[in-house]
């Protein structure tokens, strides 16, 4: 089966999460990243999702899952490693346009979650289509060392200068942009030259 990789907007939309273990716990964590509101449904929690009910940045059913518990939602997330619910979820999620995970079972997945590097608004995804995880994550902490949190700023830089272009009416086309990202350039970054970075893109796609 082939997968088609997306970035989705999540801000506001709800997402529920089955299951209060550590799996659950970095479910939670990612879409609360990407803003969205989160329901969490399990009898026992981890601590720090006991600490995320108490700052009230996430609602929680002590319950376990039952059938209706989708309702409103776009995506859900069964992680209590039982199949009968996975199942049970991923037959909910049909019925009701509602696109399901289930950790570790892609027989009962509408989607998987690839290996993520965030670099401020740089976001790069690493993924298998669900066939090796551990290569998923190898490949991306190979890219850790690469990038670098310096490559945050230069998302930054790189957002400012294109607001700044496209307000004069300048749109460079893409090889352009893969010009102006030369090697200097990036040095001038890992040194912290944020300004001169800035001017030096400017300059190298035609608006100094």
């Amino acid at each position: 089966m082939g997968w088609y990789p997306v970035t989705l907007r999540l801000e506001g939309r709800r997402c529920v999460v089955i299951g209060g273990g550590a799996v659950a716990e970095r479910k939670v964590e990612g879409v609360l990243e990407a803003g969205a509101d989160v329901t969490v449904i399990s009898p026992r929690l981890t601590p720090r999702l006991a600490e995320l009910v108490a700052a009230r940045r996430i609602l929680h059913r002590a319950r376990v899952y039952r059938a209706g518990d989708l309702e409103g939602s776009v995506l859900a997330f069964p992680a209590t490693g039982a199949t009968t619910v996975n199942a049970a979820v991923a037959r909910e999620g049909q019925q009701r346009g509602v696109w399901v995970n289930a950790a570790d079972d892609p027989a009962h997945c509408d989607f998987i979650l690839p290996s993520i590097l965030r670099r401020g608004d740089l976001t790069v995804a690493v993924t298998t289509g669900g066939t090796a995880p551990a290569l998923a994550r190898a490949v991306r902490q190979d890219l850790e060392r690469h990038l670098g949190e310096d490559y945050a700023v230069l998302a930054e830089v790189m957002a400012e200068v294109r607001r700044e272009l496209r307000a004069n009416g300048r749109a460079p086309v893409a090889a352009a942009w893969r010009h102006a990202l030369d090697v200097p350039l990036r040095r001038l970054v890992a040194r912290g030259r944020r300004t001169e970075v800035r001017r030096r893109l400017l300059a190298r796609l035609g608006a100094a």
